[in-house]
């Protein structure tokens, strides 16, 4: 308890300066700790989402009756919203007479990549400033450090005899920045690090799912292409 009022003492007497940087730390590392909650909501949804579509879409179910289950409830998002994207495409160029099935499934695979670019924004939003807050945090605390440092050894120029008593607070209210900007840095460093990993992880399998799923709708579109080529017996 002595130790925090002393810590907080410290604070309340620093310079307008170290009081401002610690501030600002400060509400850099509550901004930080904000991001990293809801980024991980965000992260363990999609997770989870494409975790449970793999598994229905790879039991062998009929891809209209996914697709209409999909659609039925609001606009998808993880891998769902790759194959609502990509499946409502084919369907509409599959309508199409005439269209050969190397377009139909090329116009497929751009609605699946434009769908995953969406997805992959929403995932990747506010890593930056969580980039941010680690690497800049520490320097922004190192100059608070120096401020008061020099603040500490400017008052010693006027007094005649200096002793330790005189310069340790100072010294001890300059450094708190330090600590409060590793204390801002250290979790968005972290967490930025985990999330960023845990994004090009899904990256890659939305990639795969959407080369698997156009060799499926390209064995679709072949289908239906030679079976309009038969002749009427």
């Amino acid at each position: 308890m002595i130790a925090d009022v002393s810590i907080l003492q410290l604070v309340l007497e620093a310079s307008f300066i170290v009081q401002g940087v610690l501030l600002a730390l400060l509400a850099a590392s509550v901004a930080s700790w904000a991001i990293i909650v809801r980024k991980r909501k965000v992260l363990r949804r999609a997770v989870s989402g494409s975790d449970a579509f793999e598994s229905s879409f790879w039991s062998g179910g009929d891809l209209t009756t996914i697709y209409r289950d999909i659609s039925k409830g609001k606009t998808p998002s993880d891998m769902a919203g790759l194959f609502e994207a990509g499946f409502r495409e084919f369907r509409r160029l599959n309508q199409q007479q005439g269209m050969p099935p190397g377009e139909i499934v090329e116009g497929a695979q751009r609605a699946m990549r434009v769908a995953q670019m969406r997805e992959m924004d929403r995932l990747e939003h506010n890593l930056a400033t969580l980039a941010t807050i680690g690497s800049t945090s520490p320097y922004v605390g190192l100059f608070g450090t120096v401020w008061g440092i020099m603040s500490s050894f400017q008052a010693l120029g006027n007094v005649q005899s200096a002793t330790l008593a005189m310069v340790a607070p100072g010294i001890a209210e300059a450094l708190i920045a330090t600590a409060m900007g590793l204390f801002a840095a250290i979790p968005a460093v972290i967490a930025y690090n985990r999330y960023a990993d845990q994004v090009m992880r899904l990256e890659v399998r939305y990639e795969t799912f959407t080369e698997e799923f156009s060799t499926i709708l390209q064995r679709h579109a072949r289908g239906k292409s030679s079976a309009a080529s038969k002749p009427d017996t």
